[in-house]
């Protein structure tokens, strides 16, 4: 079994959003369609027309024969497919749909033995690099392979043999001595906490200080990088999942791009900003998170214009370490 269709089977008994939940936003996400065609057409009388297919539960073109128009000659086009930069409206129904599928997702929390897993691909120098990693719920357990070397003598140290760490539970620990350290457990609880608003969640976030504040920052650039930093976690409750999504649509200039794929070659839907600027983090160029364009599940990033790129290759719950979903 390949990885795609790895990631694709743990989301199989998911639930399927509500077709009369789901309408409302796909109407709206047609009609924006529909009108930046009328405009397209006006503007740029050259741009060759084509057909976006009827759409299942979740996907972005929701009506079938909507036309949309794309550049002839758009440069990040995949074989057969070219990728479309939606307008600010668009994307902000593109970012609704994207929230009304995601909250209709099982929100079940893992049991305090299992284990969260994630097998990663980061890219340097343009290679890619696989790692996997399981954690366990309660935050008493960690895994990895390849294995970290440790320090000192190395020599019979066996990187391709799974690494498996235990130790006492440190949550009331962390929690008492104001460590910012948490277990998934704890981390997944807090999120739960979350208000559902967008604007209230992220002050909410804010004020958690999860990611420190930088000088001369944006509230636009704190929040993606707050929103960022928490797609990488491995489970997010879906209440807050369909959060980000809203918030992400409110930050100036973010784009949602339909057609493209992400670090690994899947089909994907990506959500960018760019700076034309350094920003005081030192981001500079386009930041892009990339999403399933069925279950909008997170699949990777690029960072300024490509310099990082990361990917979540598969990733589950499991009930050891070494299992894999």
């Amino acid at each position: 079994m390949n990885e795609l269709s790895e990631t694709r089977d743990l989301r199989a008994d998911a639930p399927l959003p509500d077709a009369d939940q789901l309408a409302a936003p796909r109407a709206r996400l047609a009609a924006a369609l529909r009108q930046e065609t009328h405009r397209g057409r006006a503007a740029q009388p050259r741009r060759r027309m084509i057909l976006v297919g009827a759409a299942t539960a979740g996907a972005l073109a929701v009506t079938a024969g909507i036309v949309a128009t794309l550049p002839a000659d758009s440069p990040r086009a995949p074989a057969g497919k070219h990728p479309q930069v939606l307008s600010a409206g668009a994307s902000a129904d593109a970012l609704e749909l994207a929230a009304a599928t995601v909250e209709k997702h099982d929100g079940t929390e893992p049991g305090p033995k299992q284990w969260v897993y994630e097998k990663s691909t980061v890219f340097v120098q343009g290679k890619p690099q696989s790692s996997e990693a399981w954690t366990r719920w309660d935050g008493t357990g960690q895994a990895n392979l390849p294995g970290i070397p440790p320090a000192g003598d190395i020599s019979d140290f066996d990187p391709d043999k799974l690494q498996v760490w235990y130790g006492p539970n440190q949550e009331e620990k962390w929690k008492r001595e104001g460590y910012d350290d948490r277990s998934q457990r704890q981390f997944y609880r807090f999120l739960a906490t979350l208000p559902s608003d967008p604007d209230r969640m992220m002050k909410r976030i804010r004020e958690e200080h999860a990611i420190g504040s930088i000088n001369g920052e944006t509230r636009a650039q704190r929040d993606w990088r707050e929103i960022d930093v928490l797609y990488r976690s491995v489970l997010i409750p879906p209440k807050v999942q369909a959060g980000l999504f809203r918030a992400l649509a409110k930050i100036p200039g973010a784009r949602v791009t339909t057609g493209v794929k992400d670090p690994l070659g899947r089909a994907a839907i990506g959500v960018s900003v760019n700076y034309a600027e350094r920003a005081p983090s030192g981001a500079q160029g386009k930041q892009e998170i990339f999403f399933d364009p069925e279950s909008y599940a997170y699949l990777g990033e690029t960072r300024n214009d490509g310099e990082t790129v990361g990917a979540r290759a598969a990733w589950g719950v499991v009930n050891k370490p070494g299992a894999r979903p």
